[in-house]
């Protein structure tokens, strides 16, 4: 049997794509001693290697050595070690945990099987186990004495700390398969990957009885991707169209409920709290796909916010903390500086990739301003707009406070294709804006405009990222941190002044997850920025497009009938 690498990738849902030609794995090398204490310390940060993404042990008291046998030749030579020592058995096999308490060996035994070692080597001070064991690799790079009763791959019986360390090493830089191409990542790149996917299933998964256990307020078309965002190992994901039932689904099970904010109503929060089931939030990410959501384009980044939500300025939110707090280390900042330079380079925003502009008129003398319509009762107009929802009255204090200026008014997208609420009739428009704006590239339109005024709407990140001035007539999650002109009211958490680095670093890096619309695995945002700029980020459920515009625009002729006057 071919022993598994020690650094690879979780057992998602669906499996990992089979790659028809992908080069061999390279062998198990050496490391300069300087090189292997670097890598263990990214491990350490990182907690990865093995089944790390496997259920936490609990035992129930404390101990110093853990004994890892594999088979009864292994229970007979670890019998004789036992000491005073307080001891944690780990067996995989029942058949083994009766026999230890056959024989009655002294200590706690847990029979687990792919248990996270993480959450016992750090506990423990050595570790007694066969040399093909993983868990003795995790050990010595966390530090931990070890000793082999039968040699393997990672040891034999009487291997020196420098020989065990070498070996542990060694299997680390052999890398992980990449799994969005066909090549190989080396150990960095790898451990930084896993370490990603251990966030998140840690994130999932939370504390004792926070476990993400059950959903609602998830729309048909996105429930697939959904189920991927939130996976727990070994949890099954309910997602439940009613409100009553999916509180007492979670009460019964003993974990938190995942809402769709917008989709939700007060009655089932008030529900949530009177039975103590914990409430996390789902919502769009900021690089969500290709295509509009009103188009049923299935969401390849969401946000999932356990303390609050980011569009509600009212309650702190996890990206606040973030802003607020986060030490922003200079490899993440540099990070953050790439994929804002990628993103701006592909012409991508939230909906779309593409930098044409042969549709934008030419530039004159004068100051030009734009103003993105955004629908009005969506969840961040209603609540980070400060009370204002018209974007008719948004252009009107637009044009009052740029009496001079060019302005250039975008109809929000989803409004326009007859899905939601917030149309300006042209008409209307034109009496305090120059231009309508139609169609086209986002991306083509920041670089040509001076100045974005908003309301809540995510246009005004993306002009930041342009170095454009944005000025916000409500309080969308980038007001107060320095790098806008803020006309609403923010809040007294918000002060710290940041940069455009580490804005970016916390809204599209810290904040966020990211699916891949071709293998979907969650990904790193960079693979999402690359599959919508070489456009492969395909859309599953691209048969209802079509379907859905000709729904759009039978709603938009039936509202015109139906306005006062008309006939």
């Amino acid at each position: 049997m071919t022993a598994q690498p020690l650094l690879r990738p979780p057992t998602f849902p669906g499996g990992l794509p089979v790659r028809s030609q992908r080069s061999a794995p390279p062998a198990d090398t050496p490391l300069a001693t300087a090189d292997r204490e670097a890598l263990f310390e990214q491990v350490r940060q990182a907690r990865v290697g093995g089944d790390f993404w496997g259920p936490r042990a609990r035992p129930t008291s404390p101990f110093e050595v853990v004994f890892r046998p594999r088979s009864l030749s292994d229970v007979r030579k670890l019998l004789p070690l036992l000491d005073r020592a307080a001891t944690l058995w780990i067996v995989r096999d029942p058949a083994l945990r009766r026999l230890l308490h056959e024989l009655g060996a002294s200590g706690e035994v847990l029979c687990a099987g792919d248990v996270d070692p993480w959450s016992v080597l750090p506990d423990t001070g050595l570790i007694r186990a066969h040399g093909d064991d993983e868990w003795l690799a995790i050990a010595r790079i966390a530090g931990v004495r070890v000793e082999i009763i039968a040699p393997g791959r990672y040891g034999k019986p009487g291997d020196d700390a420098e020989t065990l360390d070498s070996r542990a090493a060694a299997a680390l830089n052999r890398g992980m398969a990449d799994p969005f191409g066909s090549g190989w990542l080396n150990a960095r790149q790898a451990i930084a990957l896993l370490a990603d996917w251990r966030r998140t299933i840690d994130a999932n998964r939370g504390e004792p009885g926070h476990t993400i256990v059950a959903a609602s307020g998830i729309a048909w078309w996105k429930r697939a991707e959904i189920r991927h965002f939130l996976w727990t190992p070994g949890q099954r994901l309910r997602i439940v169209s009613s409100p009553r039932r999916a509180v007492a689904v979670a009460a019964k099970r003993g974990g938190a409920l995942a809402i769709w904010p917008s989709r939700v109503s007060p009655a089932l929060l008030a529900d949530a709290e009177r039975q103590g089931v914990p409430v996390v939030r789902v919502e769009d990410g900021f690089v969500r796909s290709v295509g509009l959501g009103s188009n049923l384009v299935p969401p390849s980044s969401i946000i999932v916010d356990r303390r609050g939500i980011h569009f509600d300025p009212s309650a702190p939110s996890a990206l606040e903390d973030i802003l607020a707090t986060a030490d922003f280390s200079e490899e993440l900042l540099i990070r953050a500086r790439a994929l804002a330079e990628t993103i701006l380079s592909a012409g991508i925003s939230k909906y779309a990739a593409g930098r044409d502009d042969s549709a934008l008129p030419p530039r004159t003398d004068r100051r030009v301003v734009l103003v993105p319509g955004q629908v009005e009762d969506d969840m961040s107009v209603l609540e980070g707009g400060g009370g204002l929802t018209s974007n008719r009255e948004l252009l009107r204090r637009v044009r009052a406070l740029e009496p001079d200026a060019e302005i250039w008014w975008r109809p929000h997208p989803d409004v326009d294709a007859g899905h939601r609420r917030g149309a300006v009739a042209d008409e209307d428009a034109m009496i305090h804006a120059d231009r309508i704006m139609r169609g086209g590239s986002m991306a083509a339109l920041l670089d040509r405009v001076d100045a974005v005024h908003v309301l809540t709407s995510l246009t005004g990140f993306e002009a930041l990222m342009r170095s454009r001035e944005v000025i916000c007539h409500g309080t969308p999650f980038y007001a107060g941190w320095g790098l806008t002109r803020d006309l609403g009211p923010v809040p007294d958490r918000r002060g710290r002044k940041l940069d455009i680095d580490q804005l970016v670093a916390a809204v599209l890096i810290l904040y966020p997850r990211y699916l891949d619309p071709v293998t979907r695995l969650p990904c790193p945002p960079e693979t999402l920025v690359a599959r919508m700029s070489q456009d492969s980020a395909v859309n599953r459920q691209g048969w209802v497009g079509p379907l859905r515009r000709w729904q759009g625009r039978a709603m938009s002729r039936l509202r015109s009938r139906l306005k006062p006057g008309s006939r």
